[in-house]
């Protein structure tokens, strides 16, 4: 093999002279060129931008997949260049598992039927999950990755490359230092007069000569300088391009973050549905399976799953019925005193939103309390009675989290 040997030489002597000079300024024996503020601040918000995005690809990455050991396998898939292979989604795997266990329980027993409506629904769950994957891969940490592998390491490489020149200057500037405090050290021993009585007035003629020499040292040190100071330059301009254009790269990355919030966005809205339903069906089938207990409580209807609005959660929260709605028409108002709770059927509930009574015959709520709820026969299916010590009062079902 054939070596350049003095290509060699010279790559390890401006190798050893760069760490020779970092050296120094590190220990404070050598003056360091300083960059101006405005490229000190583009530097600070690169170094920012990189860091902040590596954080949010990863924090992504564990909420799109929480399993370390999936993330692991795809991460090396992709390293590879080989396709990502199909996972099946924990909902889908429940839902595997739920009509496995109908199938073999008996799919017409109430437990069956309502394992496969569950089934049913947790597949949907899970269907809407791989899409909303997906989704959030290609268009949002796809562009963070590719700022990460390309661009940031297009800067990097440049700004390796100009702490290189830098230090080249800075050398440059500390070996013409000395090579004119020496000159100026032999032109004074030179501008002595020499006494030729004296047996060896050669020490003049060295004077001379070394003065010539330490010369002819500054100027080959001032055109390296020149050199270097050319080179610094346009290396700096090159860098300071690169990072101006990290404000491209805000831009981009808050059009990838609004394209994640919209499909973040449609997957809960699929989500919110696809439970509705499910309770309603669940609902419905309660009162056959469990004749004079309990009713389920009646959804508001699900929000359209193109919202994406800022107001799609004040659209969907649950508005209390009137008080027009507290009985069928023709029948007596419910005399709260005279009411006893049932031997049966009784349930614990969480008040999901702040709820104030419209009159005596209402229980106010509060977010997150605990009540006993039940019901009666007769009763508007969209309201119970609530109790809370010795407080009794109709409550909106609506209101609730029926907990047992």
């Amino acid at each position: 093999m054939d070596f350049n040997m003095k290509k060699l030489a010279s790559d390890a002597g401006i190798f050893f002279t760069r760490a020779v000079q970092f050296t120094e300024e590190k220990f404070g024996q050598a003056e360091k060129t300083e960059l101006d503020a405005h490229f000190e601040n583009l530097l600070t918000r690169a170094d920012s931008t990189k860091n902040w995005t590596e954080k949010i690809l990863r924090q992504t990455e564990v909420l799109l997949q929480p399993n370390p050991s999936a993330r692991v396998e795809e991460f090396l898939y992709e390293k590879l260049d080989r396709k990502v292979p199909s996972r099946v989604t924990n909902g889908e795997l429940l839902a595997q598992y739920m009509a496995e266990a109908a199938s073999e329980l008996g799919p017409t027993t109430p437990y069956g039927k309502t394992l496969i409506k569950v089934a049913e629904a947790e597949k949907r769950l899970g269907a809407a999950e791989r899409d909303f994957i997906h989704t959030a891969s290609i268009n949002f940490l796809t562009p963070l990755r590719n700022f990460l592998e390309g661009d940031w390491k297009t800067i990097s490489k440049e700004r390796r490359l100009l702490q290189n020149r830098r230090l080249d200057l800075d050398a440059c500037k500390a070996r013409l230092k000395k090579a004119k405090a020496a000159e100026a050290k032999a032109t004074c021993e030179g501008d002595t007069v020499p006494d030729f009585q004296e047996t060896r007035p050669r020490n003049y003629i060295l004077s001379a000569s070394a003065s010539a020499l330490w010369n002819d040292e500054v100027d080959k040190a001032e055109q390296e300088l020149r050199v270097a100071q050319t080179e610094f330059d346009r290396q700096a301009e090159v860098t300071r391009l690169l990072l101006e254009g990290i404000s491209s790269t805000h831009v981009n990355h808050l059009r990838c973050l609004h394209e994640f919030v919209e499909s973040q966005t449609t997957y809960y809205a699929q989500c919110y549905r696809h439970m509705l339903d499910l309770q309603k069906q669940l609902g419905s089938s309660q009162g056959a399976i469990f004749p004079g207990t309990f009713v389920g409580t009646t959804e508001p209807a699900s929000p359209p799953l193109s919202s994406t609005s800022p107001t799609t959660a004040a659209a969907t929260m649950p508005v209390g019925p009137s008080a027009a709605g507290l009985a069928p028409p023709g029948e007596a108002a419910l005399r709260l005193e005279e009411v006893t709770p049932p031997a049966s059927g009784t349930r614990k509930a969480r008040v999901l939103y702040d709820y104030e009574a419209a009159d005596s015959s209402e229980l106010a709520l509060l977010a997150d309390e605990l009540i006993t709820v039940y019901s009666l026969p007769g009763m508007d299916p969209d309201w119970l009675i609530g109790e809370r010590g010795n407080k009794k009062g109709k409550v909106p079902v609506t209101y609730l989290e029926l907990l047992s």
